[in-house]
């Protein structure tokens, strides 16, 4: 199979996960200058986050649109947001203690948040590969699946950023980031449900 520029970006999203998580996940700079392994962890995460966005645009515009992009695009954004996660919860020093938020507070609803997260991926994963092998249908992203994409992405820019860019706010907004991304990632998870229940039915 020969990759065309939208599936390379696919790959580039993938590959650029460790390298985020090693940044959020050890204070390489040593004593406290991981404000800069802060930086340059968000700085990864977005530049990940940016080629969802472009490998997607580039696939419609071009006509580049493969089986293989519509189902490793949301898989490769599945990797990137559980390996968020999984560093965040993790590290020392990703979440701080805000004066409106406690880092504890912070803490337990980013890992109830990131519980919902993952089982929802996981169980539309299933569902995707049911629907695959029943009707040979690739279940591509809707709408409202893009949108939950969109607040997991900003949910995990703001715990990285929040502490240096508005340290003012006290964890509210991260904290707020949170109930918004585990709203619409359950909201999403049964739309696809619904939407595709009769193909799971069908199987059983």
């Amino acid at each position: 199979m020969k990759f065309n520029t939208p599936n390379k970006l696919t790959i580039f999203r993938i590959v650029l996960i460790p390298f985020f998580m090693v940044f959020l996940l050890y204070n390489i700079f040593g004593g406290e200058k991981e404000i800069w392994c802060r930086i340059i962890s968000a700085a990864i995460f977005i530049i990940a986050s940016v080629t969802d966005f472009l490998d997607g645009y580039l696939a419609r515009k071009n006509g580049q649109v493969t089986n293989f992009g519509k189902f490793m695009d949301p898989l490769a954004d599945k990797f990137l947001v559980f390996g968020a996660i999984i560093a965040i919860l993790a590290s020392d020093f990703a979440i701080y203690d805000g004066s409106i938020i406690s880092q504890e507070i912070l803490r337990q609803a980013f890992l109830w948040s990131g519980i919902v997260v993952i089982f929802r991926e996981l169980a539309v994963t299933s569902m995707r590969l049911v629907v695959n092998n029943t009707s040979g249908i690739v279940v591509s992203a809707n709408m409202l699946g893009k949108i939950k994409t969109n607040t997991q992405i900003v949910c995990v820019c703001c715990v990285i950023l929040e502490p240096i860019l508005l340290p003012f706010c006290g964890n509210l907004i991260s904290f707020i980031s949170c109930i918004v991304m585990t709203v619409f990632t359950i909201w999403s998870g049964l739309s696809y449900l619904k939407a595709y229940w009769p193909y799971i039915k069908s199987d059983s």
